[in-house]
């Protein structure tokens, strides 16, 4: 009958609905979670709570130390030692026996630090945002099996995604047992481009987008650019998490003072991040040249090829004044955000120029919308 095509037209577009406005507040979180993870970093705040998933023993953290036990040091440095240990066998396991060597010799690792209760409640509100992301991905993940049968791929992400958010809880774990070892930051901080890469795509799929009128051999040269471009992003993500872990240990030396010496100490690694920048710029002009050429009318394209320079710029800026001005602390999490906006922006365009898929999942709609006509018309 008619009515059952209506209801079920109608109950998918409410399930479409909620499910892309589940999936931009998560990805916006996520962001937010970078933001607060950089000011947790830049503040040296990371070790504000010394155990996990609670806060010296509580799910709220105390304001002075008067509350804590007198040995409190002994006690979590003993657990994160023991911690330790369990992590190590499992670098074993993989075959990672130089990095499960220095998780049982090290003995900076078990340092802990005095109490502050300012570094406490910052890494406690960062923990607070990370758990609302994972009410938010479990939410995502129940909205998603309403698609179970429809676009399986968009469930299976949400599956994945979920998983990832466990992940990262886990390894969040392992940063505070290791006393933010730096490769054991870096490593934490990867798995959200992931989870925004999935939350993007998926996304991207229950959204009412028109697909992009372009030739064929201008679409694969558009992808095959943006594809390079997320290459290069991550290639220089990951030389700024190198940076990056170099600068905290300047700054350890320094205890977090005399900043406008750090960049001097950063060695070779900072100018190669530094000169890269200039490389990933000229692409960057280049896409957006060719989208301005292979596609004036698709206005969507464009606009989001004039977000991509410009929170590009923003990075550049931000890593110029910086580098020229002793690293200022509250831009040290935004060069992180504009770098993690970045790969996300280019991975919707890269989206975008593909958006034939989209064509072809709601010609599958549609095909599967005439079976129910016809079945309500018998």
């Amino acid at each position: 009958m008619l009515w059952l095509w209506i209801v079920k037209a109608n109950t998918k577009r409410y399930w479409q609905k909620k499910y892309g406005k589940l999936a931009a507040i998560t990805i916006a979180a996520v962001y937010l979670l970078i933001i607060v993870g950089g000011v947790v970093r830049s503040t040296g705040s990371g070790m504000g709570c010394p155990d996990w998933p609670k806060c010296f023993g509580s799910w709220v953290p105390p304001t002075s130390a008067e509350q804590l036990p007198s040995d409190y040091k002994e006690v979590y440095s003993e657990k994160r030692g023991e911690k330790n240990k369990r992590f190590a066998s499992l670098l074993e396991v993989f075959g990672a026996d130089q990095l499960a060597y220095q998780l049982r010799h090290d003995e900076s690792l078990l340092i802990e630090a005095d109490f502050n209760p300012v570094k406490t409640w910052i890494e406690y509100f960062n923990r607070l945002v990370g758990v609302t992301i994972g009410f938010l991905i479990m939410a995502t993940f129940a909205v998603s099996f309403s698609f179970r049968s429809s676009r399986p791929g968009i469930f299976w992400a949400s599956l994945a995604t979920f998983v990832l958010v466990v992940f990262q809880g886990w390894l969040g774990s392992i940063v505070v047992s290791t006393n933010l070892l730096p490769w054991m930051v870096t490593v934490h901080m990867l798995p959200a481009l992931v989870i925004v890469a999935l939350l993007v795509w998926a996304k991207f799929q229950v959204q009412e987008e028109s697909p992009i009128e372009l030739k064929k051999e201008h679409r694969q040269k558009l992808g095959a650019l943006t594809l390079l471009l997320i290459g290069f992003s991550l290639v220089q993500i990951i030389l700024g998490t190198q940076v990056r872990e170099l600068v905290d240990e300047a700054a350890v030396r320094h205890q977090y003072t005399n900043r406008e010496v750090w960049i001097e100490e950063l060695g070779i690694m900072f100018y190669i991040h530094r000169s890269y920048s200039i490389v990933i710029l000229l692409f960057h002009l280049l896409l957006f040249y060719l989208v301005r050429k292979f596609a004036p009318q698709a206005a969507n394209l464009n606009k989001w090829s004039s977000i991509l320079l410009a929170v590009l710029l923003l990075e550049i800026t931000s890593g110029v004044i910086m580098a020229y001005f002793a690293i200022p602390a509250f831009l040290q999490p935004m060069h992180l955000f504009f770098g993690t906006v970045l790969f996300g922006v280019l991975f919707y365009i890269l989206l975008l120029v593909n958006s034939r898929r989209v064509e072809k999942m709601e010609q599958t709609d549609l095909n599967s919308d005439v079976c129910l006509l016809q079945e309500a018309g018998k």
